[in-house]
């Protein structure tokens, strides 16, 4: 099982879009995925028209109640997010334990729940680096964060690393001192243009950067694609989208196939 947490500093760099697309990609490639949705705004879980606020992920960190897994399809499943998670992150900020929630909610429910089914988790979290976002972390094996050519873009590439450092320290088994954070750090040149000073700038900057997996450019269908509540994995089934746009799905498939292969 890989679980993969998509996550970013700043909002609007296209963070749910990524993890949405590259969930129905390994889908459509015959991989079972489960979505977790840690983001109060629900954005995810909406894209599935999902709107029950009953038996969320915020159960998870109250530590009480029904979890319920969404089938959405034979390969795509999803816990619903929770409009007030945020809220909920507040409420147990005080506990020793507020950060190992969900490494605890696996533990106790990985056999119950038949989580081993899954080849992959990912995770959605809210722009931030709040509690939720930490208890991604720790579970995760690899973070994919977008960067984008925009003021602070690349900004947010050295502060997420210094907050995932600090995590590390943090978060440790007291007896042994080994870090529960064994995550890699990964980022996603995402909404570049081809034609900008901007996305220029950002892609030398990047140039030669080990931890930069992928290239994703400023494309409408696929900013779109949460909009509409229709992947890139749907679209290309439409024969005339396909024709018209077979380029742009060719090499979609071809940055997630790279994505896989470097985690």
């Amino acid at each position: 099982m890989e679980i993969i947490t998509f996550s970013a500093i700043k909002g609007g760099v296209g963070k749910t879009t990524l993890a949405f697309n590259y969930g129905e990609w390994l889908a459509k490639n015959g991989k079972h995925v489960l979505f977790i949705d840690l983001d109060h705004q629900s954005n995810l879980t909406q894209t599935y028209n999902i709107y029950d606020n009953q038996d969320t992920v915020g159960n998870i960190f109250l530590d009480r109640g029904k979890v319920k897994i969404h089938e959405i399809s034979a390969y795509i499943s999803i816990i619903a997010g929770d409009m007030h998670l945020d809220d909920i992150e507040r409420t147990i900020e005080n506990k020793t334990n507020k950060n190992m929630f969900l490494y605890m909610w696996l533990s106790d429910n990985y056999e119950r729940l038949n989580l081993g089914k899954f080849e992959y988790i990912i995770l959605d979290c809210h722009p931030d680096f709040s509690t939720a976002t930490k208890n991604a972390v720790i579970i995760s094996n690899a973070i994919l964060s977008p960067i984008t050519p925009s003021e602070h873009g690349y900004n947010a590439k050295f502060n997420l690393e210094e907050r995932i450092n600090e995590l590390r320290k943090e978060a440790i088994d007291y007896s042994t001192r080994k870090s529960y954070v064994t995550t890699k750090l990964f980022f996603i040149a995402n909404m570049i243009k081809h034609n900008t000073r901007s996305s220029r700038e950002l892609l030398k900057a990047l140039k030669g950067d080990p931890s930069v997996l992928a290239t994703v450019p400023e494309k409408e269908l696929f900013n779109r694609s949460t909009l509409d509540k229709k992947s890139l994995s749907k679209m290309a089934e439409d024969h005339k989208t396909y024709i018209d746009q077979h380029e742009f799905f060719n090499s979609m498939d071809k940055t997630f196939n790279e994505i896989t292969e470097k985690l």
